[in-house]
């Protein structure tokens, strides 16, 4: 008798990353890939590559961790695990050694609880991410991890698309969260394509202790009000599969965006003088959908915070190029400030 489909499902996600990893960091580069490409076996020169995963020890990242130690047992891959405290709530590093020694008992090795100290940058959502985010890139150079699985699904998508709506921040934030992201594609989301009850029967069917994070029920925070709120409304309102249409629309956003993204990574240096400064008239000339994205990478790149840049931020910049009429300078997140000079668009910090 096989496992429960719920299991089968999450393992064969899994699988798939696990394939994929072992395709990109093990594939022999002098074959043919046409004809003979293929995963080699680790060797001396060519170590099994190290796939970590986040885990917090909810239902979500406890079926991840549970899946990953199923499947590298299978494959010619380490898996450990990391876990984050936040120290935002009493008694969490005590739950972060408790998800520790579950993420032990499954086989996972190396394990690790990370303590981070949480900012106030951007909100206490954004600023527990951000901590979060850095902890994990820092544990995955010190352990020379291969991927860091992420515990995401097809709900956390639909929610990242709605919010991403609600700021008007265009159409990179409504891409949602991609199957592959960061750091020479470090960071991987198996669970995408899979609804957040199918990940929690997976739970059930294992026995799986698992920890509900109360922050997740708590309205105080925006996402919290929108997956107990605001989804439910809107299923409510126009019936059932608003989760996966707003997931479909995260991936056809996303190959648009990929594609504009593109071209404005092209354009950008053309609309540049000698000096490297932005000149104002080659802007103007271009779509705004490009303009406005080489505005945005200049902005990030002066050091305004990616996940702080709004869309009220960019087109305030934007009428320096399309609405001249003498303004001064704009100021953005991170002590930014842009101000038209000269017939160029000057970004620095101020």
């Amino acid at each position: 008798m096989g496992p429960h489909p719920a299991v089968a499902a999450i393992r064969l996600a899994v699988r798939r990353v696990l394939h994929d990893v072992l395709t990109e960091h093990q594939t022999d580069p002098t074959a043919t890939p046409a004809t003979d490409a293929r995963p080699l076996g680790p060797s001396p020169d060519r170590p099994a590559p190290l796939v970590l995963v986040a885990c917090s020890g909810g239902a979500d990242s406890m079926a991840l961790a549970s899946a990953l130690a199923f499947e590298a047992r299978k494959l010619a891959v380490r898996a450990g695990g990391i876990t984050v405290d936040h120290g935002l709530q009493d008694g969490s590093a005590q739950r972060a050694a408790e998800v520790a020694g579950r993420m032990t008992a499954l086989g996972l090795d190396p394990v690790e609880s990370v303590a981070v100290s949480v900012g106030r940058e951007g909100g206490p959502e954004a600023a527990a991410r951000d901590a979060r985010y850095a902890a994990l890139d820092e544990a995955a150079e010190r352990h020379g991890a291969t991927a860091v699985l992420l515990g995401h699904t097809r709900d956390d998508q639909a929610e990242t698309v709605l919010l991403g709506l609600a700021r008007g921040s265009g159409i990179r934030s409504l891409s949602g969260m991609a199957a592959v992201s960061g750091a020479a594609g470090r960071y991987r989301r198996p669970f995408l394509e899979l609804d957040r009850q199918t990940v929690r029967k997976a739970c059930v069917a294992q026995e799986l202790a698992v920890w509900d994070d109360p922050h997740n029920a708590d309205p105080a925070y925006t996402r919290s009000r929108l997956r107990h709120e605001g989804l439910p409304a809107l299923e409510k309102a126009l019936g059932k599969g608003v989760v996966e249409a707003l997931a479909r629309t995260a991936q056809l956003s996303r190959d648009d965006a990929d594609a504009l993204d593109s071209w404005a990574a092209d354009a950008e240096a053309a609309v540049r003088d000698e000096t490297g400064r932005l000149e104002c008239a080659k802007l103007f000339g271009l779509p705004p959908a490009v303009r406005r994205r080489i505005l945005r990478r200049a902005m990030i790149a002066e050091g305004a915070p990616a996940g702080s840049l709004f869309a009220r931020h960019i087109e305030e910049v934007d009428r320096l190029i399309t609405g001249w009429r003498g303004q001064g300078a704009i100021n953005l997140p991170g002590r930014v400030e842009a101000r038209r000079q000269g017939g160029r668009l000057v970004i620095r910090q101020g």
